[in-house]
């Protein structure tokens, strides 16, 4: 493959720089269509979440169907179809309310457990409430989603203190911030039992999944011995990196592995990195960038180049994401309009343009499905051109992240690079 055409299945349009013909791996018909969940709410729910809602799975992890159905059959009933509008996000609060007043009822009457189980499922409405994204950079974008997710904060230390090995919030110092950056980087630590310094995994979350929303994750880390820090990512959440910088998760990165070298809880030996869809691109980045402080990096879901492509990005909107994917990405990488960003974004933020991939890197997995429709396979496999060796597990036919058998691969790996690391440093 070369760097600016990839031949795969099925004619894209054109490429948004050179204007050739580009052949996307998802293939024309996939490429082209537009998902039936985008026609609003009623077929949001029908055809895309009230299956996985019935499930417990994404984005529905650590809630329950009943929560759902009665605020999206209001939704359905009052067509409020767009969930950027206040209605949208105000129809949440009665039930995420109620669930975290049975929380309070079930802690004050001593059931710890049952008083976890509630606050988790309204976490989870909140989750929902503030989708499709939020921001405080350089200003809270919507100031009701804002509350949905100050609430989804608060209400998720209250679960996490019930657990044995509980949720602490640290508000670390960003010593290296520059420009516009903030202050402090707040993430979410989570420690095992074991007095010595633990091996520890970096989860850098995405788009629109942010540190409450990744329990299972950091009970999987646990049950293995490993510690998890959980931090956004630059123009999400709390996140204090200017998102306009495209330098900036560089110097984030510097003062959170500093901090956590002071700290005494890490061992700083054993740190990998897990990014999670556009914490994909962070993952990449940072395992070549601070190569020598991270024993590997898992990028799962990532877009490094060609997401950025012109002609990707035109289609982009009518793919899996649940609501429109381009205006949450101008706003996460500092654009005010979405065609400021897609007429500038993959020169600024492309790790192929900017030359990071060229250099060494740690040892880097990539994940993903072979059609996912947000962030192209093709920004996987052009990683093997560049720098050192990468390793991979692409699923055939699954869509972004490559669920629902991706985990099947990450742990596996995580564990033999863990391994791996301990023998090395005895």
């Amino acid at each position: 493959m070369s760097p600016h055409r990839v031949q795969g299945l099925g004619e894209a349009g054109k490429d948004g720089s050179s204007g050739t013909t580009r052949h996307w791996i998802m293939g024309t018909e996939a490429f082209e269509a537009r998902m039936p969940h985008h026609d609003g709410i009623k077929a949001l729910w029908e055809t895309k979440w009230k299956f996985p809602c019935s499930k417990g799975l994404y984005p529905f992890h650590d809630g329950q169907y009943e929560d759902f159905e009665p605020i999206f059959n209001h939704l359905i009933q009052n067509n409020t179809n767009d969930g950027t509008s206040v209605e949208y996000t105000q129809a949440f609060f009665p039930i995420a309310e109620k669930l975290t007043a049975q929380g309070d009822h079930a802690l004050a009457a001593g059931d710890k457990e049952k008083a976890g189980d509630y606050y988790l499922r309204a976490c989870t409405v909140y989750r929902i409430a503030r989708f499709p994204y939020i921001t405080a950079y350089p200003e809270v974008n919507c100031p009701v989603k804002w509350k949905a997710w100050e609430a989804q904060k608060q209400v998720y230390m209250k679960a996490g203190a019930t657990w044995d090995r509980p949720v602490e919030e640290v508000m670390v110092p960003h010593a290296h911030r520059q420009g516009n950056d903030r202050g402090e980087i707040p993430v979410h630590v989570r420690v095992p039992a074991s007095s010595a310094a633990s091996p520890t995994v970096i989860l850098m979350t995405g788009l629109d999944g942010y540190r409450p929303d990744n329990t299972v994750r950091c009970n999987e880390f646990l049950a293995r011995g490993w510690a998890a820090v959980v931090v956004e990512i630059p123009g999400t959440a709390d996140c204090p990196a200017d998102s306009a910088d495209p330098e900036s998760p560089d110097r984030l990165w510097t003062s959170l592995l500093e901090w956590m070298g002071e700290d005494g809880r890490f061992d700083m030996g054993r740190v990998m990195v897990w990014g999670l869809s556009s914490g994909g691109y962070y993952a990449i980045r940072i395992a070549h960038t601070h190569k020598e402080s991270l024993v590997g990096s898992v990028a799962q879901g990532a877009g490094c180049h060609y997401f950025y492509d012109g002609g990707w990005l035109e289609r982009a909107d009518g793919h899996e994401y649940p609501f429109r994917l381009t205006p949450a990405m101008a706003m996460k990488h500092g654009y005010r309009t979405v065609e400021e960003y897609k007429a500038g974004v993959q020169k600024k933020f492309s790790l192929l343009e900017t030359g990071i991939i060229q250099k060494p890197s740690t040892r880097l997995l990539l994940i993903n499905g072979t059609l996912d429709g947000l962030m192209p396979i093709e920004d996987s496999m052009m990683l093997f051109e560049y720098g050192s060796p990468k390793e991979a597990r692409f699923f055939t036919g699954a869509l972004h992240m490559g669920y629902p058998l991706a985990n099947s691969a990450v742990y596996p790996w995580m564990e033999s690079v863990m391994a791996s690391a301990a023998k090395e440093s005895k």
